[in-house]
């Protein structure tokens, strides 16, 4: 964020991995963290599937990457632990 708002010229930057991940994706990997299986919990229905539903969501950080040098500090499983960790505790 410092980096962003320091630089020269105003501009959008797009802060993104590089890495694409489905919201199955995520719920595999968290249930199985907490030692559950998702598809007990998690249900799919098909009225809420939009027909023209984009198959491949990916941030393109190219642009903050070469201009300022920037790079991710989480995965997406660092991510989610340090999410889990936060809520076991509370």
């Amino acid at each position: 964020m410092h980096m962003m708002v320091n630089h020269s010229e105003a501009r959008d930057w797009i802060v993104a991995t590089g890495e694409t991940h489905s919201v199955r994706d995520l719920c595999k990997y968290v249930f199985s963290s907490l030692g559950m299986n998702y598809e007990d919990y998690v249900v799919q229905n098909e009225k809420f599937i939009r027909p023209e539903e984009l198959k491949y969501l990916c941030g393109d950080s190219s642009d903050i990457r070469t201009v300022l040098g920037w790079k991710p500090a989480y995965t997406f499983e660092t991510m989610l632990d340090e999410m889990i960790e936060y809520w076991q505790n509370q």
